[in-house]
Protein backbone atom coordinates (compact mmCIF):
# COMPACT_ATOMS: atom_id res chain seq x y z
CA UNK A 1 0.00 0.00 0.00
CA UNK A 2 2.71 2.51 0.80
CA UNK A 3 4.12 2.10 -2.74
CA UNK A 4 1.00 2.62 -4.33
CA UNK A 5 1.29 5.97 -2.33
CA UNK A 6 4.51 6.65 -3.48
CA UNK A 7 4.15 5.93 -6.90
CA UNK A 8 0.47 8.20 -6.40
CA UNK A 9 2.17 10.83 -5.01
CA UNK A 10 4.79 10.98 -7.48
CA UNK A 11 2.77 10.93 -10.82
CA UNK A 12 0.44 14.08 -9.26
CA UNK A 13 4.08 15.47 -8.80
CA UNK A 14 5.01 14.87 -12.55
CA UNK A 15 1.59 15.69 -13.75
CA UNK A 16 1.85 19.39 -11.57
CA UNK A 17 5.18 19.99 -12.84
CA UNK A 18 4.36 19.33 -16.40
CA UNK A 19 1.38 21.74 -16.36
CA UNK A 20 3.72 24.26 -14.35
CA UNK A 21 5.90 23.96 -17.42
CA UNK A 22 3.53 23.97 -20.23
CA UNK A 23 1.57 27.19 -19.36
CA UNK A 24 4.44 29.57 -17.51
CA UNK A 25 3.71 32.04 -19.60
CA UNK A 26 2.40 35.49 -18.41
CA UNK A 27 -1.40 37.05 -17.73
CA UNK A 28 -2.58 39.84 -16.69
CA UNK A 29 -5.41 38.74 -14.09
CA UNK A 30 -7.81 41.73 -13.39
CA UNK A 31 -9.17 41.58 -9.88
CA UNK A 32 -11.85 44.10 -10.14
CA UNK A 33 -14.23 45.15 -13.22
CA UNK A 34 -13.09 48.43 -15.29
CA UNK A 35 -15.97 50.48 -14.73
CA UNK A 36 -15.77 49.61 -11.15
CA UNK A 37 -11.80 49.55 -10.69
CA UNK A 38 -11.95 53.15 -12.30
CA UNK A 39 -14.28 54.23 -9.58
CA UNK A 40 -12.50 52.94 -6.74
CA UNK A 41 -9.30 53.90 -7.67
CA UNK A 42 -7.67 50.99 -8.18
CA UNK A 43 -5.95 49.71 -10.83
CA UNK A 44 -6.51 46.06 -9.99
CA UNK A 45 -4.23 44.58 -12.43
CA UNK A 46 -1.40 41.82 -11.78
CA UNK A 47 0.75 39.94 -13.72
CA UNK A 48 1.32 36.21 -12.59
CA UNK A 49 2.38 32.95 -14.97
CA UNK A 50 -1.00 30.54 -15.88
CA UNK A 51 -0.09 27.82 -14.05
CA UNK A 52 -0.76 30.07 -10.85
CA UNK A 53 -4.08 30.84 -11.72
CA UNK A 54 -4.80 26.98 -12.30
CA UNK A 55 -3.30 25.63 -9.47
CA UNK A 56 -4.62 28.72 -7.23
CA UNK A 57 -8.23 27.86 -8.92
CA UNK A 58 -8.20 24.73 -7.70
CA UNK A 59 -6.92 25.30 -4.91
CA UNK A 60 -9.77 27.30 -3.48
CA UNK A 61 -12.44 24.85 -5.13
CA UNK A 62 -10.80 21.56 -2.74
CA UNK A 63 -11.43 24.43 0.50
CA UNK A 64 -15.01 25.49 -0.91
CA UNK A 65 -15.87 21.52 -1.18
CA UNK A 66 -13.78 20.81 2.59
CA UNK A 67 -15.64 23.68 3.77
CA UNK A 68 -19.08 22.55 2.19
CA UNK A 69 -18.86 18.96 3.38
CA UNK A 70 -18.06 20.27 6.86
CA UNK A 71 -20.95 22.17 7.42
CA UNK A 72 -23.33 19.41 5.47
CA UNK A 73 -21.96 17.00 7.80
CA UNK A 74 -22.49 18.76 10.96
CA UNK A 75 -26.21 17.44 11.66
CA UNK A 76 -24.82 13.97 11.87
CA UNK A 77 -21.70 15.07 14.28
CA UNK A 78 -24.49 16.71 16.45
CA UNK A 79 -26.49 13.36 16.38
CA UNK A 80 -24.04 11.05 16.91
CA UNK A 81 -22.65 13.23 20.26
CA UNK A 82 -26.50 13.09 21.43
CA UNK A 83 -26.30 9.39 20.52
CA UNK A 84 -22.77 8.98 22.35
CA UNK A 85 -24.17 11.14 25.97
CA UNK A 86 -26.96 8.97 25.94
CA UNK A 87 -25.39 5.75 26.17
CA UNK A 88 -23.22 6.77 28.87
CA UNK A 89 -25.70 8.07 30.89
CA UNK A 90 -27.74 4.19 30.01
CA UNK A 91 -24.32 2.50 30.70
CA UNK A 92 -24.14 4.51 34.48
CA UNK A 93 -27.69 3.85 35.08
CA UNK A 94 -27.18 -0.02 34.28
CA UNK A 95 -23.87 -0.05 36.67
CA UNK A 96 -26.10 1.36 39.06
CA UNK A 97 -28.99 -0.80 38.93
CA UNK A 98 -26.83 -4.04 38.74
CA UNK A 99 -25.04 -2.68 41.86
CA UNK A 100 -28.66 -2.26 43.84
CA UNK A 101 -29.71 -5.82 42.59
CA UNK A 102 -26.46 -7.51 44.10
CA UNK A 103 -26.84 -5.86 46.89
CA UNK A 104 -30.67 -6.79 47.14
CA UNK A 105 -29.75 -10.17 46.45
CA UNK A 106 -26.53 -10.66 48.56
CA UNK A 107 -29.62 -9.75 52.10
CA UNK A 108 -31.94 -12.04 51.00
CA UNK A 109 -28.75 -14.86 50.92
CA UNK A 110 -27.80 -13.67 54.08
CA UNK A 111 -31.20 -14.33 55.80
CA UNK A 112 -31.86 -17.69 54.06
CA UNK A 113 -28.09 -18.27 55.90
Amino acid sequence: MRIIRLFFLLSVSIVLIVLALANRQMVSLQLLPTELAGYVGLDGKINVPLFLVILLGVLIGLLLGFVWEYLREYKHRKALGVKTKEVHTLEREMKKLKQETTSETDQILALLD
